[in-house]
């Protein structure tokens, strides 16, 4: 069989943070692709801002570097669990994967994830043991580690022959060895053993089109850009081709555009042919999945399966007294816009219309998913409020189901008490406990994602931020009944607007967690602290001291106010209960009650309670 020498197609997987995006970086660097005095900064491929501040990759990336008279195309994939539908997708674009694998931490959750979609795939794989300068590393003990992976997951022989390489991104090093002493400042080892190693695509582009769409990308001026491979035939600039729907219809277009991928960039080509990594535009409505054939041999490739949505929250136009004081974009028709057009590149994404027309549920993979979509739309210069977090239910045989995440959890030993008592509490059922010589415990358990929704900042509190907590969807169970996870606190609401005042900050800090600093602007209802019992209470926060002509003893003393408590957006969205928002805007996040006025809500809340009871 007839094959293309001249290119590789692989995807570099690994759980987050351990390396995969500044491995790439460092092999464009020492490849033949650049120009020798073209400058490139770290971690290039996550070009996008929040990818940069928070180190992760959010979407995957396409790049090719060249190596002598080779092309080597490289497809980067987020570690994260939320976007693990990107990572199934990629794994049908190429012939191998590079595993990388932290030397310290080992194989995690997000490594078995992204290890077992690969090998579903039949993907040729090469382990790359990275950061082997760590203090603690223990490159053999994780080989032996990613072997017993291997097994576990039923990897055939020739899988379990996986060549492997120990290196060092960061410093660009790399070797045969584990041995830090023999590390050298190349990429060659990698380079040499994906070209030796990698499978090369089928050469049969002298038979009839067949291009799979696997990511999407858009451009306002093109429109929608379908990214794939052409696993048959040729395709040029100019063509009549015919789109295979997944409804079964089929819709026939003109390519105007193709785009091949070099470095950094997406270059215009004229024609790409078989084992090709290319993008193309001419396509109104072309969707993940759907099969670009020829139009007189219409045979599309088994459709893709995209991860259904497990999480959903209300998105709302902002109504809060302050609404429209900041934001560019506020009105119902202009979020409606910007989160249809999410849609066009996000395919793990669902929006729903209301009976509000100022409201939409948006359905994601996880908390991480959607409070991405919120933070890019606040720094877009959108104003918008949010609901709390629920998870999606689902019926299945019969039975309601919900989703259940594995946790994998590493901490200090003196906290895992406090860890097992908390997550049992959120009905965690704990699979497995390993304790090692320093000191650690790796503990796994099985948990209802709704459990787990607001967990993250109490695990932080829990174990004094030193605990390390990684959880990846697992199955959709029987739904546990007669339980309602919650936050335990009340709030304190305000009961008035104005400037916040020391002094009326020292009355009420004593109830509890205070979360505004003096002068901040603040409304009725909004929520300024966390109640240290578990009702809300109403105060006034932005009391003055009534001003007279008579000196108070004391009244010279320096006031002593508490450090305010900030939140990140995250920690704004485990936060919120059910009768509660989150404000966001460009410049604040604010979190409130959805009925303001006070007496309204506590005449709601009696309700609540008395039919409760009922």
């Amino acid at each position: 069989m007839k094959t293309r020498d001249d290119i590789r197609n692989i995807a570099i997987i690994a759980h987050v943070d351990h390396g995969k995006t500044t491995l790439v970086n460092e092999m464009l660097k020492q490849s033949d692709t650049l120009d020798s005095h073209a400058e490139i900064e770290d971690r290039a491929l996550d070009s996008n801002a929040i990818e940069r501040e928070r180190g992760i990759t959010i979407l995957s990336k396409n790049t090719a570097v060249k190596y002598g008279d080779k092309q080597i195309n490289i497809l980067d994939t987020p570690g994260h669990a939320d976007f693990g539908g990107e990572v199934e997708r990629i794994m049908r674009m190429v012939d191998g994967c590079l595993l990388v694998v932290d030397a310290y931490e080992g194989t995690m959750p997000q490594t078995r994830f992204v290890l077992k979609k690969a090998l579903e795939q039949h993907l040729t794989p090469i382990v790359v043991i990275n950061k082997v300068d760590r203090e603690g590393a223990r490159p053999a003990e994780v080989v032996d580690e990613v072997l017993d992976l291997f097994i576990e997951l039923g990897a055939d022989e020739e899988q379990l022959d996986f060549p492997v390489i120990y290196a060092s991104a960061m410093n660009g090093t790399s070797s045969y060895d584990a041995e830090l002493s023999t590390q050298e400042h190349t990429m060659k080892p990698i380079f040499d053993t994906i070209i030796e190693s990698i499978p090369s695509p089928i050469d049969n582009s002298d038979e009839p089109l067949q291009f799979q769409v696997n990511m999407l990308d858009y451009n306002d001026f093109v429109g929608r850009i379908g990214i794939g491979r052409i696993f048959r035939g040729k395709i040029k600039v100019g063509d009549s081709v015919t789109v295979m729907k997944l409804d079964g219809s089929s819709q026939n277009f003109r390519v105007t555009k193709l785009f091949g991928f070099i470095g950094l960039s997406k270059v215009e080509i004229n024609e790409a042919k078989a084992g090709d990594l290319i993008a193309v535009s001419g396509m109104d409505e072309i969707n993940v999945g759907e099969t670009v054939v020829s139009p007189d041999k219409k045979e599309p490739l088994p459709p893709l399966r995209i991860d259904e949505p497990t999480l959903q929250m209300t998105f709302r136009t902002n109504d809060s007294p302050f609404a429209g004081q900041e934001g560019k974009f506020v009105t119902s028709r202009q979020i409606e816009e910007r989160l249809k057009r999410e849609l066009h590149t996000d395919v793990s994404l669902r929006v729903e219309d209301t009976d509000d027309p100022g409201a939409w549920i948006v359905s994601g993979r996880g908390e991480l998913h959607l409070s991405i979509l919120i933070e890019t739309m606040r720094r877009e210069g959108y104003e918008l409020q949010v609901s709390r977090p629920e998870v999606i239910y689902r019926n299945i045989d019969g039975v309601q189901s919900e989703p259940f995440e594995e946790v994998q959890i590493d901490t200090p030993s003196e906290y895992t008490g406090s860890i097992i008592d908390t997550l049992s509490q959120r009905k965690g059922e704990m699979l497995n406990m390993e304790t090692t010589d320093n000191g650690q415990t790796r503990l796994t358990f099985l948990a209802p994602s709704r459990g787990l929704i607001g967990y993250s900042s109490e695990f932080l509190s829990l174990t004094h931020g030193y605990g390390i907590m990684n959880h990846t969807f697992e199955k959709y169970a029987p739904v546990i009944k007669n339980w309602q996870p919650g936050r335990r606190n009340g709030t304190l609401v305000s009961i008035n607007s104005g400037a916040v005042t020391t002094y009326a900050i020292m009355a009420v800090q004593d109830r509890g967690l205070i979360f505004t600093d003096p002068g901040t602007e603040v409304y009725e209802g909004m929520i300024v602290g966390q109640n240290s019992r578990d009702n809300d209470i109403s105060v006034n926060i932005t009391r003055g001291r009534n001003q007279t002509n008579v000196r108070a003893a004391g009244s010279e003393d320096i006031a002593k106010v508490k450090a305010p408590l900030h939140m990140t957006l995250e920690e704004s969205l485990e936060f919120l209960n059910e009768d509660e928002y989150c404000e966001v805007t460009p410049e604040h996040v604010r979190l409130r009650k959805q009925i303001l006025n006070t007496n309204a809500r506590e005449k709601a809340a009696k309700q609540r309670r008395s039919a409760a009871r009922k």
